[in-house]
């Protein structure tokens, strides 16, 4: 991105993320793009998720990593037990959650020593907007987002204010939209004063280029709240990394790149399907057992990404003799896998996926369209944006909302459908041809926002700008 301003002073900044790899990943690379650009930047962090972050953010001299003890005995949680990804049930999820609002006492301290010119928190981390008032920093905030996600959760709460179930159908938007299921309540009523906490701040980061969604999102969340929103991404392209620094974002892959890599180069080009439902996603062996049916149906190749305890031979979660017969045409991965890495190969044609922001940002960067399968969070708004708002994808008909993507599932999404929409891309035809296109489309513009003039690299510069001129305000009133 470039050197700060000559004769300038660095700002200096404290990052806060949230330890879930969704939320960690893209504000890591948001804090390694402000450390690039010359300024001195700390994450604020918890031992075992520092250790992550040791080994997927590139070495730099003025990004550091500030570590403060994770209250796991104050929970009832294992030692080392520090990170969503690394439970599998409400219960401890509960508990991790619950250890984040226990780290305010010893952050607040660290912040109160060495004082930042501005603290960029998830979200998920409401407290930090009393730490910031008290200490009169200003605060940014990230929540891991889409803007569009963000405008339709606002709509749906002003809309269904007295309502004792949420409605599916969002008004009011830009492109009015009908949810393909109900928001449970709880999750709803959970996300309502985190985002109010939200408005409160000087403003929102959003990891996504203003050309994704159009203008009009922009327009909307700033008429309708009174907030600034920074689009600054893609944070995977903002950040210039090499194959094997991309390969090592997140959590350590059980694969390599290279191994990815040399299958994928026997494959032709847009060949591929990349199956891959984030971390937090663990599909009972009934619901897998589905998916490899439908893909096996398809015909075509697939990288599939499933939890590493998957990995037990006798479990019943493949059809019989799968592996054998699916020898040439699929790679089952049991753990973590370098997704931006196979994103990028160009025998990937589509990308079965949980719409989780993340991935849907690194997929449209890539420029593979997607066949969307929402599961929790905020995703079966993402699916609306994909398919609807942007014309990238397809729908494989998923209609039960989570609130974690844990646990079983009342309803199966069958072979049948799968291999529906699977075929409705891979197979080709006007529509999967035109899907493309616009996936194309929105790969360029994702790459020219990032560059010199781009709009996210001009609204990084914006930001800058506006930081320092309210440090230095501040100064002068001191």
């Amino acid at each position: 991105m470039g050197a700060t301003y000559l004769g300038e002073r660095p700002l200096k900044l404290h990052f806060i993320p949230y330890p879930a790899p969704g939320h960690m990943i893209p504000l890591c690379d948001i804090s390694t793009l402000f450390a690039s650009s010359g300024h001195e930047v700390t994450i604020i962090t918890t031992p075992s998720n520092a250790q992550i972050l040791h080994k997927s953010i590139p070495p730099h001299r003025r990004l550091h990593l500030h570590t403060v003890p994770f209250p796991s005995n104050e929970v009832g949680l294992p030692e080392g037990i520090e990170n969503l990804s690394a439970v599998s049930d409400l219960v401890n999820a509960a508990k991790v959650h619950q250890a984040t609002a226990l780290l305010r006492c010893p952050i607040e301290q660290f912040v109160e020593h060495h004082l930042p010119d501005c603290i960029i928190a998830d979200f998920l981390f409401p407290w930090v907007d009393d730490v910031a008032n008290k200490l009169n920093i200003p605060r940014l905030a990230f929540n891991g987002f889409s803007l569009f996600a963000v405008c339709a959760i606002d709509k749906l709460q002003s809309n269904n204010t007295n309502s004792e179930e949420y409605s599916s159908f969002i008004p009011n938007l830009p492109h009015p939209i009908t949810l393909n299921a109900t928001p449970p309540k709880i999750l709803t009523e959970f996300m309502k004063p985190l985002l109010e906490t939200e408005l409160k701040s000087y403003g929102l980061i959003v990891n996504d280029f203003a050309e994704l969604g159009g203008e009009e999102y922009i327009e909307h969340y700033e008429q309708t709240t009174g907030h600034k929103a920074w689009h600054i991404g893609p944070a995977s392209l903002m950040c210039k990394r090499s194959l094997e620094e991309k390969a090592e974002r997140g959590q350590k892959s059980v694969v390599g790149a290279d191994e990815c890599m040399r299958w994928l180069n026997g494959k032709r080009v847009k060949s591929v399907v990349y199956i891959c439902f984030g971390s937090m996603c663990h599909f009972q062996d009934k619901q897998l057992y589905e998916i490899a049916s439908g893909m096996e149906a398809s015909g075509h190749d697939f990288i599939w990404v499933v939890p590493e305890k998957k990995g037990k031979k006798e479990e019943k979660w493949l059809p019989k003799g799968f592996e054998e017969r699916n020898a040439e045409k699929g790679m089952i991965i049991k753990g973590w896998a370098p997704q931006v890495v196979i994103l990028g190969h160009p025998a990937i044609g589509a990308f079965l996926t949980h719409c989780g922001w993340n991935s849907t940002v690194e997929a449209v960067s890539a420029g593979v369209p997607m066949i969307t399968w929402p599961v929790h969070d905020e995703q079966f708004y993402n699916e609306k944006l994909i398919t609807e708002v942007s014309g990238i994808g397809v729908e494989v008909g998923a209609k039960e909302w989570s609130i974690l993507g844990f646990g079983e599932r009342k309803h199966l999404v069958p072979r049948n459908s799968i291999e529906k929409a699977v075929r409705r891309l891979m197979d080709g035809g006007d529509e999967a041809l035109a899907i493309r296109r616009r996936t194309n489309h929105y790969s360029i513009m994702a790459a020219r926002a990032v560059q010199e003039g781009g709009s996210s690299h001009t609204n990084f510069k914006a930001l800058i700008h506006h930081l320092k001129l309210f440090r230095d305000r501040k100064s002068l009133h001191q």
